[in-house]
């Protein structure tokens, strides 16, 4: 069930230049409950005083199922737009409304396929951020693969890469691919792959027996990975989607 609540800002940084990661607690002090790959939605006015909203997912690393006290965002810079001078100017110990959780873009139990795909560019990398403890859980039983690819133009954009980069070298089963589209890292990785998402994917040759897909991000990007994976035969159950769109 979504809740409306206030949420005050108590840390943040600069992810990458555009970039700034939020961290936020309920005003009513209560924790909040909600499934890695959720969202909440964030309630203002524009200035003429029209209500809108936009939404974030979850990026809290918790333990994968308990509340959590810290409300983690990742918010992306537009230009002239209306959230980000809510958000990239909001000060620590600002207020805003919110409410949620939201979204069904989340791990099902059910699941049995040995490879997890999971894509992403920009902020859309987030939810994956929250799903790790989930994610070590599963790879834990010794059955299963996660790979997740990331797509970024520079080093400088792949949010949370190290993040990712750590969890890959003490996970196994768990490969992190940064997919660098314009400028390669200074000093590349192993692990890096040069161009789009959608192109690396098909390297891997998913398959409809092996493989579950998750597309979270750019929606050119999810649209042509989404296109990508029926090439190969998996069928639209299989292949999971979360569309961020850039609004004004």
């Amino acid at each position: 069930m979504a809740d409306h609540f206030q949420l005050r800002l108590v840390d943040s940084h600069m992810l990458a230049p555009s970039v700034r990661h939020l961290a936020f607690e309920r005003v009513d002090g209560q924790p909040l409950a909600f499934v890695p790959g959720q969202f909440l939605q964030v309630h203002f006015h524009y200035d003429d005083g029209t209500a809108t909203k936009r939404s974030y997912s979850v990026g809290t690393i918790g333990n994968g199922s308990s509340p959590v006290q810290r409300i983690e965002i990742a918010v992306s810079y537009v230009e002239g737009g209306a959230a980000t001078k809510l958000l990239g100017e909001l000060p620590h110990g600002g207020v805003i409304d919110a409410s949620g959780p939201y979204g069904r873009f989340c791990l099902q139990d059910a699941d049995a396929h040995p490879r997890y795909l999971l894509l992403a560019t920009g902020t859309g990398v987030t939810p994956y951020r929250a799903m790790l403890p989930q994610i070590e859980k599963l790879l834990a039983k010794g059955d299963r693969e996660v790979v997740l690819l990331y797509g970024a133009r520079n080093e400088g954009e792949l949010l949370y890469g190290e993040e990712f980069e750590a969890f890959a070298q003490a996970t196994p089963g768990f490969t992190f691919h940064g997919c660098l589209s314009r400028q390669p890292r200074a000093t590349p990785r192993s692990t890096d792959r040069s161009g789009h998402v959608q192109n690396v994917l098909a390297e891997l040759g998913p398959s409809a027996e092996r493989d579950i897909a998750y597309l979270c991000g750019n929606p050119n990007m999810v649209d042509a990975a989404f296109t990508v994976l029926k090439e190969f035969g998996l069928p639209v159950p299989q292949i999971r989607r979360e569309k961020y769109i850039s609004s004004r």
